[in-house]
């Protein structure tokens, strides 16, 4: 076979850094070129992972570190080329559609708002979406761009957002957006960092609107009985939602008119996780737009973090756990959905599109290096952040 570099050179490069008991030649059908099994002299198995790929780069070859048992294992395999950053005019384009799209679902909601006896011209409409509109793209941008300045931090090339517009059909005006990572990560410890960017900065802006969405709004009594009104919907609770609640109106909300015989912590467990009883002739909030900008940000925050496959949630599971782990969870993640999916039945969409797309995970090219102590708190911390944010229920009809 004919490999076009001297193999005995690249012997001596891995050999640097790890203690060599056997070696395997690729072959048409293999992933690689050379492979190597031993033990890394270097704890520091990042450090060595960089020495390698420099020594290699003159013969245009890069290394892949991945664990083979109890034994490292180095893979040798042509040095890839740079990806083309992509066409910036289609993300400005998509992005300004998603925002005309948004600014239309706003106008749709927007009656409810408008003073008393004010007619509902289009031009009012539209400007009453405005704070809505803002409110939310400012924290699907956020959530986007925190993605992308940690990827080019690391030197990884990912693409600006892809902003998704859905007019008429979602309640937001968009289905979010998403960045291409159109090279892999180095190593855990940059997977982790860029996959919670975007949830993190997301969440900072969302508390932001939320904060000063809910100082706007008022609360009202909610119909004394199912006849009172053609049909109500209402807004889910995340902990951080109720809590956020409570601290601007000094009660947990919606409230029920009484509790009837059920102790207070039992109703709430219930309510909470599927919805019912409904609160007839209790008190709600009234929910300012952007209020209810900043629960939609809640939303998304909570969907990217369900630790599965290619979601934010999956790479934090899987850099914590790692793959064999993460992938022993997933069939628990999936019957939970469907279970929630008896009073929610967007559950199920989510369930059958992780159980076809979640079983895949992102795969860095160093994946012996561990993750720190600092990431690994961090990592948990967006477990509790996702518990945190989590609606069991987001629309609840009646």
């Amino acid at each position: 076979m004919n490999i076009g570099y001297d193999e005995l050179s690249i012997d001596m490069l891995v050999g640097r850094v790890l203690r060599i008991e056997d070696k395997t030649i690729g072959g048409e059908k293999d992933p690689f070129l050379q492979r190597y099994r031993g033990r890394l002299y270097n704890e520091d198995t990042a450090a060595a992972y960089d020495q390698l790929s420099d020594l290699l780069k003159p013969y245009h070859l890069m290394p892949l570190f991945r664990w083979d048992g109890d034994r490292h294992a180095v893979l040798i395999v042509p040095q890839r080329e740079r990806p083309q950053t992509g066409n910036p005019r289609v993300n400005v384009f998509l992005f300004i559609a998603t925002l005309i799209s948004v600014l239309i679902s706003g106008a749709l909601f927007a009656p409810a708002g408008l003073p008393e006896n004010a007619q509902p011209t289009l031009p009012r409409l539209l400007l009453a979406a405005v704070p809505f509109t803002v409110s939310f793209l400012a924290i699907m941008t956020a959530h986007e761009f925190g993605h992308f300045l940690v990827g080019r931090y690391h030197g990884v090339r990912v693409s600006l957002p892809y902003f998704i517009p859905m007019p008429f059909v979602s309640l937001f005006g968009t289905f979010g957006a998403f960045i291409n990572m159109k090279e892999q990560p180095k190593n855990r410890r940059v997977l982790l960092d860029i996959g919670l960017a975007g949830p993190l900065a997301g969440l900072v802006v969302t508390i932001l609107v939320l904060t000063i969405g809910l100082s706007l709004s008022t609360l009202s009594r909610l119909p004394a009985s199912p006849g009172a009104t053609p049909q109500i919907t209402m807004e889910g609770n995340s902990l951080l939602y109720l809590f956020l609640k409570y601290l601007r109106f000094g009660q947990w909300l919606p409230a029920p008119a009484d509790y009837g015989n059920t102790p207070v912590l039992l109703y709430w467990l219930r309510y909470f996780f599927t919805g019912q009883p409904f609160p007839f002739g209790g008190i709600d909030v009234t929910i300012h737009p952007v209020a209810w900008a900043g629960w939609g940000g809640m939303l998304i925050t909570s969907l990217n973090l369900i630790p599965a496959g290619q979601l934010d949630g999956g790479h934090v599971l899987y850099v914590l756990l790692g793959r064999k782990r993460a992938a022993r969870l997933l069939p628990v993640v999936l019957v939970l959905l469907v279970a929630l999916g008896f009073f929610w039945s967007g559950w199920w969409l989510w369930a059958v599109l992780i159980f076809l797309f979640g079983r895949a995970y992102a795969e860095p090219l160093d994946e012996i290096t561990p993750l720190d102590t600092p990431r690994k708190l961090l990592a948990i911390v967006a477990l509790i952040v996702f518990l945190l944010v989590f609606i069991p229920v987001p629309l609840i009809m009646v």
